[in-house]
């Protein structure tokens, strides 16, 4: 048995064509963080089983959605903005039926700004979304970057996921500026300091991995436009660790609930 897995909060404008996009399994269960919008009445309306719990992180919401799919053999973990091809279905199948991995990565295919990513590190991005959910647990810890840990071992799916990333330059800039706080308390907490210079040497090193390393000159505008992106909020990370160094001088990490500045 295959229960597909559905992470939502507000995402009415998504989630009843995911939901169409995994018919194929067995079962399809949506974990909801009490949604304020329709994606609650539209997962009913679309055949979803659906579970409600409150949001933590990442990793403790994916462990609720295991936990509530124990009655399955394999998990499949599909964000609400992404989309599986029959492509990708079949394949599914039969590694689930023929092969003896507990986990399998997917490639995605990431959408930014309208434009399929070929480089900078958005392609393959492969995820490990296929999971055997008796062998798979996450680290309740890691609030973003979340990856599931296995008894056993994995493999490389072929076909790729479809994913419908940032439509738009603020929605963009709010992620990118919701990872930088995790991102710099995490380098805070691992005792890594900076120097003057530091967050801008961190951008340029980032912008030649992506553009170069990662080939984003395969994206041409886009790919300039993202690898200066991703360089730039490298900074902003690095200058937020600087704040937190000096606001916190002698502590191993911030007070709880203390901001990051």
């Amino acid at each position: 048995m295959l229960t597909a897995i559905i992470l939502t909060l507000n995402e009415a404008h998504h989630v009843a064509d995911c939901i169409d996009s995994v018919r194929w399994a067995d079962s399809v269960l949506v974990v909801d963080s009490f949604s304020t919008d329709e994606t609650v009445t539209l997962a009913r309306a679309a055949g979803a089983r659906l579970v409600q719990n409150r949001f933590e992180n990442y990793s403790r919401q994916r462990n609720v959605a295991l936990e509530a799919a124990q009655d399955a053999d394999w998990v499949f973990f599909v964000d609400a903005d992404e989309r599986a091809t029959p492509e990708l279905a079949r394949e599914i199948r039969r590694v689930i039926a023929d092969r003896r991995e507990v986990g399998w990565w997917a490639p995605r295919h990431n959408y930014i700004f309208g434009h399929r990513m070929r480089g900078a590190g958005w392609w393959p991005d492969y995820q490990l979304r296929l999971l055997r959910p008796d062998r798979a647990h996450y680290d309740p810890d890691r609030a973003v970057h979340e990856e599931a840990i296995l008894d056993g071992e994995t493999g490389h799916l072929e076909n790729p996921l479809i994913h419908y990333n940032y439509t738009s330059l603020a929605q963009f800039r709010a992620k990118q500026r919701t990872y930088t706080d995790y991102d710099a308390h995490i380098l805070y907490q691992n005792r890594v300091r900076t120097k003057l210079y530091t967050p801008y040497l961190q951008a340029l090193r980032h912008f030649w991995w992506r553009f170069i390393t990662l080939q984003g000159w395969r994206d041409g505008p886009h790919g300039i436009l993202l690898s200066g992106l991703m360089g730039y909020y490298e900074l902003v990370k690095y200058r937020k660790l600087r704040r937190l160094t000096r606001a916190f001088p002698e502590r191993d990490s911030p007070p709880q609930g203390k901001p990051t500045p």
